[in-house]
């Protein structure tokens, strides 16, 4: 009863303060709070126009808008051939990496207590409280090297260790299993030693898209969805190109973009080839649909036009190649999840013996399926525009939604030349083209990224990843998400508007040109693309989501009433496990809470990096003030809503 009181008491001072913290808002009552814009920076995303070229043939294409299971196995390594294609940073040469690790001078990365928690929080899914201390003057350098050697933290493991160990005559879902790739990416974001590893693969995962938003195959078999997580977390530190392939041939996105099965044309039945793959291929995955500087900005023709790219005959020539792939046969007639978690099998007989041309290319007449694919990703990968087409994009997922052309350039490069020199003098990369070992090296470590932040910089914290800094900001303990029914779908607006790998469409959650109508942003020629998911309803869920969270509500179950619920629908958990799940105590801001001051500047510092404006913390100092100490809990009341208040506020919500 005395948290529901709390929480009553949160939600009133929050609907009474949210309108007066920082700069006022936003600019209307259905807008997340913007960015303060510069005119002088930064060019709007030059790939504005993918949202209208091509069509999507997948269901969902219309939407542009917006028991313990012991997780002791997460580290485990899948079997898929795939695994060990790119275990990665192993690979580089040892001269590459010889800079003086112990030399502080020489890497100012982590001089302040400030310039650590913003690295870490573009780094990983949140800084924790021993992160900011520990590495505050140490090397970034050394970390981001450590970060490499550290071993992937898998998700096909934990869902594999859900699995029901009898078989379901009754032919019912099993609605843990069905849920345990949700509950494998709550653990390992917010608990994962990997920390850089799992961020990359987030960022790879919102432009390689796959989701399980269709129910069906990718839903009905959690093995599809996890093995493809575990693709990108394998890959993160490799080559694209590596992953491109592992990609073309993953059972995931043959179900999700429709070649799985894909049958070469008929003349006489006037059947043709998919063009799913084809279409997404080029317009999402690799180059976009229009030619691009090195700066990520457009070339304009002799008359002032875009270039485009291709035609529908290119698309048509390149659907050719990614004919006859399907499901392991063999593999799937035993045992269907496990196919799905193996590269899908060539069937000659299916595969287009035609001529492919596309992209100012021709692969012969008879050519096989894997030597096609093989010749197709290679010329593409090769495309000018792969550079600054995906390197602008990891960084707007990673630092900042409008990158100078500068930093672009600085990225594109980094991604062409396979390497680059970390502070201390040491490199990363093996030299190849597409090494994203490099190209998330020259991100993170970038002027734009820890230099002093302009207007321009920065971009609105995904809502994913702000839960994930609470958790870790926070340092809750029983990272158990089968017990929190909430976190099984974030995806409603009324909650966080987004759930992991649960996009709506192959467009990810909001795409990067995305520029919100009516706005100040739009105005300035400016992108905000996680505004393409946020509204009136979004808004107040976040909050409401967040308050939930943050007053410990999550624990206060009715036990034997969550066991019967259990049972009635098979779920094998204890249900006594769930009273602590996903609990913090507020020590350490607790012990703070007695002086307002010292309490903002410790969040300022833990959660924004201390970007909070004067005017945010001026705002919310009275509110949290008024509340007294309580004689059972303390100061703990005031600490919750000091908590939310900030993370609510204008100046949070845009990372700079």
């Amino acid at each position: 009863m005395t948290k529901l009181i709390q929480l009553k008491y949160l939600c009133v001072l929050i609907c009474l303060s949210l309108t007066g913290c920082g700069s006022g808002g936003s600019e209307s009552t259905s807008q997340a709070p913007e960015q303060v814009v510069d005119n002088s920076s930064g060019s709007s995303s030059s790939n504005d126009s993918d949202d209208n070229s091509g069509q999507d043939n997948t269901d969902d294409s219309s939407d542009d808008s917006s028991e313990d299971s012991g997780s002791d196995s997460d580290s485990d390594q899948n079997d898929d051939a795939d695994n060990d294609a790119d275990n990665d940073s192993d690979d580089q040469d040892a001269d590459d990496n010889t800079g003086d690790d112990t030399s502080k001078e020489s890497d100012l990365t982590f001089a302040t207590a400030t310039s650590t928690s913003r690295f870490i929080q573009h780094a990983t899914f949140g800084a924790t409280p021993t992160d900011i201390t520990n590495l505050t003057g140490q090397s970034a350098s050394k970390w981001f090297k450590d970060q490499l050697q550290l071993p992937p933290s898998l998700k096909l493991p934990v869902v594999n260790a859900y699995a029901p160990t009898e078989v379901n005559d009754d032919d019912e879902f099993d609605l843990l299993h069905v849920g345990s790739t949700t509950i494998a990416f709550w653990r390992h974001a917010i608990s994962a030693d990997d920390q850089l590893r799992q961020r990359m693969a987030f960022a790879l995962s919102e432009i390689l898209v796959v989701s399980n938003a269709g129910g069906e195959e990718l839903t009905d078999i959690p093995e599809a969805v996890s093995s493809y997580q575990d693709i990108l977390i394998n890959h993160a530190f490799g080559n694209y190109r590596t992953l491109l392939e592992a990609v073309t041939y993953s059972p995931s996105m043959g179900f999700y973009l429709t070649y799985m099965g894909n049958m070469k044309g008929d003349e006489t039945t006037g059947r043709v080839p998919d063009e799913n793959y084809a279409r997404e291929l080029l317009q999402l995955f690799t180059l976009g649909v229009v030619a691009l500087n090195q700066d990520g900005t457009e070339k304009i023709d002799d008359d002032g036009k875009q270039i485009e790219l291709y035609s529908n005959e290119d698309i048509t020539g390149l659907a050719r190649v990614f004919t006859g792939l399907d499901l392991d046969h063999d593999t799937a007639e035993e045992t269907q999840s496990h196919a799905f978690t193996i590269p899908m099998a060539i069937y000659p007989e299916l595969h287009s013996e035609k001529e492919k041309s596309f992209l100012g290319t021709q692969i012969a007449a008879g050519t096989g399926a894997q030597a096609s694919i093989s010749q197709a990703l290679d010329h593409i990968f090769n495309h000018p525009n792969m550079p600054p087409f995906v390197s602008k994009q990891l960084i707007q997922r990673l630092v900042s939604s409008n990158p100078s052309t500068e930093y672009v350039t600085r990225v594109a490069t980094a991604f062409s030349q396979g390497q680059f020199t970390l502070p201390d003098g040491s490199n990363v990369g093996d030299k190849q083209r597409g090494d994203l070992t490099a190209t998330l090296a020259a991100i993170l470590f970038d002027p734009e990224a820890t230099g002093e932040p302009s207007t321009n910089s920065g971009k609105i914290r995904e809502p994913i990843l702000r839960f994930t800094q609470w958790a870790r900001a926070f340092e809750i303990e029983n990272v158990t998400p089968e017990f929190q029914e909430m976190l099984w779908d974030t995806s409603p607006a009324s909650m966080l508007s987004q759930h992991p790998y649960r996009s709506k469409s192959v467009f990810n959650f909001f795409r990067p040109g995305y520029a919100a109508p009516g706005t100040e942003t739009a105005a300035n020629g400016l992108v905000a693309p996680e505004l393409q998911i946020t509204n009136a309803t979004s808004i107040p869920g976040y909050t409401n989501f967040m308050t939930f969270y943050i007053a410990g509500l999550q624990g206060d179950v009715d036990v034997e009433e969550l066991q019967a619920d259990f049972d009635d629908n098979n779920i094998r958990l204890d249900a006594r496990h769930a009273v602590n799940s996903f609990f913090t105590d507020y020590d350490k801001e607790l012990a703070l809470a007695n002086d307002v001051d010292a309490l903002l500047t410790h969040l300022n510092l833990l959660l924004s990096a201390e970007q909070l404006s004067a005017k945010t913390l001026e705002d919310i100092k009275p509110i949290i003030s008024s509340i007294e100490e309580d004689d059972e809990e303390g100061y703990l009341l005031r600490v919750k809503l000091a908590i939310l208040l900030v993370m609510t506020s204008p100046d949070y919500l845009v990372q700079k």
